[in-house]
């Protein structure tokens, strides 16, 4: 048999895998292991522990390539990637230690900012000036803005907000959650515009 894999397209290998190759699988899961990594690194964010995302992430790969219907299913990469995506997702959703600040919300702590009096400095600068009672204040809003996050979003809204920080387009978190891409926007500019009021 021809063993030279990387000459052939993923649905010709998932053919021969059909059909009792066996290194096929090998093949695969090595093939695709970078992309792993890199979903890995985006759903790190979450709060999940990056090696057993990893892991998440081959379980869903080897998932694909088990169920990988070559009649009715996009391309095989487009097909691994959601299956790893929605591994992860929910393997995030089922250890419960979900974040729910948006990361467009957040600024370089050494990004420069102008004063009144027409001088610059950075957040890092301004947290060093800051006494231990208003850092506790801080702390104290980013606590009540996540239970107000907790209350007011709908569980849609939430896992939306958890994908989106990843920094998912709202097609492809409409494709992890096998939701509606309409359905999955309005939640996303419903959620934007909760936040922005408590804000």
């Amino acid at each position: 048999m021809d063993r030279d894999y990387d000459l052939k397209k993923d649905e010709e290998l998932i053919d021969l895998l059909r059909d009792g190759e066996s290194g096929v699988m090998e093949y695969l899961m090595d093939k695709y292991k970078n992309l792993v990594r890199s979903k890995a690194g985006s759903m790190y964010i979450l709060g999940a522990d990056k090696d057993d995302l990893i892991q998440e992430g081959m379980i869903g790969l080897f998932k694909a390539v088990r169920d990988y219907d070559l009649g009715r299913d996009a391309s095989f990469y487009t097909f691994a990637d959601l299956c790893i995506s929605r591994q992860m997702y929910t393997a995030v959703q089922s250890a419960g230690r979900q974040k729910h600040i948006p990361l467009n919300s957040y600024v370089s702590l050494y990004s420069e900012t102008e004063g009144e009096d027409g001088s610059f400095f950075s957040a890092v600068e301004i947290a060093e000036q800051k006494n231990p009672e208003s850092l506790f204040l801080d702390k104290e809003r980013v606590e009540y803005l996540e239970r107000r996050i907790e209350q007011e979003l709908s569980d849609f809204e939430k896992q939306v907000l958890d994908l989106y920080i990843t920094g998912m387009s709202y097609s492809q978190i409409a494709k992890v959650l096998g939701r509606d891409e309409k359905a999955t926007d309005n939640a996303l500019q419903r959620l934007k515009n909760k936040i922005k009021k408590m804000l």
